[in-house]
């Protein structure tokens, strides 16, 4: 399994658990999470596709890049895959530092940079099964699922 793309539901408590034991003044956690409702259509959950080694490395990369800043301590970010339910986190970031300025932007710029990096399409999933592409996400390589 990997540290940064995972099928599985996502632990806040765990990424807390792995950045805990530094001297930060500052914590900030970003959840993006998926909504019900979405431009008037009732959403029952997303369905995300990835690139998994082109994703991780991306993330990755996005995490040593918010570390080398001044002030920032620690940094974890980790995305699901796979169909998340309305009302479930999708991705998780955070960031510990010395003071709050340069950590609510070190999220703000992590969250930013793994959405435009990060090869991971999603699609929605209405209440009554259909599909379609969500949002930015044109052009996803998700088929139609059968049944």
């Amino acid at each position: 399994m990997s540290r940064w793309i995972t099928r599985d539901p996502l632990s806040l408590d765990a990424l807390l658990t792995e950045t805990s034991g530094v001297d930060a003044g500052a914590l900030v956690v970003f959840g993006g999470v998926v909504r019900r409702d979405d431009d008037d259509v009732q959403v029952a959950g997303l369905d995300y596709d990835v690139h998994t080694t082109m994703a991780e490395k991306a993330v990755r990369a996005v995490e040593e890049e918010i570390l080398g800043r001044d002030g920032i301590l620690a940094c974890r970010i980790v995305h699901r895959t796979g169909y998340v339910p309305a009302g479930e986190p999708s991705v998780l970031v955070v960031v510990r530092g010395r003071h709050r300025p340069e950590a609510f932007q070190a999220a703000r710029d992590g969250i930013d940079r793994v959405k435009a990096r990060a090869p991971i399409w999603k699609e929605d999933v209405t209440e009554e099964g259909r599909r379609r592409p969500h949002g930015a996400s044109e052009g996803t390589p998700l088929e139609p699922s059968e049944g």
